[in-house]
């Protein structure tokens, strides 16, 4: 379990903390648990309506395998500014962490998870807030992706008719931008922009295209 040196009330649990005796992990040990078994047995795995092969996530399986996936707890039923608070305090944080050697840093994510958010809230706070805190994260060459059960409507980019982002947990993800993340930003011209800056000499081949557009625009 890490702690945060900047405040020692924010910590990160990893995955081999489950089944241990901090506080939140006795009072959480059965969400988070279902999050960790939800990432090896759906995000590190192929799924039929996927679209494409390979599995759902490229990077979750290493992520788990070298210690970079981490867990956080966001208590109670809190509105949509509080969890942008709680969001911004683990972002600040994850800017600061520093991966283990040989590590790139594209495969560390924090997963702050909402388990007492009840199902019928859970799509309106997530949603809303991951919303609002988008734009801020992708000027920071970052991504925060939102998960709850439902499955949240948005499309997979390989098969429209697939909803990916389908948790047994409510949950807003934080990770780095990466090279393929372009069709998720390309909508909205300050994302379009902040990802060009960090991408544009050195697009995917499956991209240039549509990143060729982009600069037109």
């Amino acid at each position: 379990m890490l702690t945060d040196p900047t405040d020692p009330s924010r910590v990160l649990i990893e995955v081999s903390d489950l089944g241990g005796r901090h506080d939140l992990v006795q009072r959480y040990g059965g969400p988070l648990g279902r999050v960790v078994t939800w990432a090896r047995e759906y995000l590190c795995r192929p799924h039929p309506e996927l679209g494409r092969n390979g599995p759902v996530c490229p990077y979750a399986q290493t992520s788990l395998d070298r210690g970079t996936f981490y867990l956080a707890v966001c208590p109670g039923r809190p509105t949509v500014d509080e969890v942008a608070e709680v969001l911004a305090g683990y972002r600040s944080w994850f800017q600061r962490l520093v991966s283990p050697p040989k590590v790139s840093p594209q495969f560390r994510t924090i997963l702050v998870i909402l388990p007492d958010l009840p199902d019928a809230l859970a799509a309106e706070v997530v949603d809303a807030a991951q919303l609002a805190l988008k734009s801020d994260y992708v000027a920071a060459g970052l991504m925060i992706g939102e998960f709850y059960p439902g499955p949240p409507p948005k499309s997979g980019l390989w098969n429209a008719d697939f909803r990916p982002l389908g948790c047994p947990v409510p949950l807003l993800a934080i990770r780095h931008m990466v090279a393929t993340d372009f069709p998720f930003l390309k909508d909205d011209p300050g994302h379009a922009a902040a990802y060009l800056e960090r991408f544009g000499d050195r697009p995917p081949a499956a991209l240039r295209e549509a990143i060729a557009v982009a600069r037109q625009s």
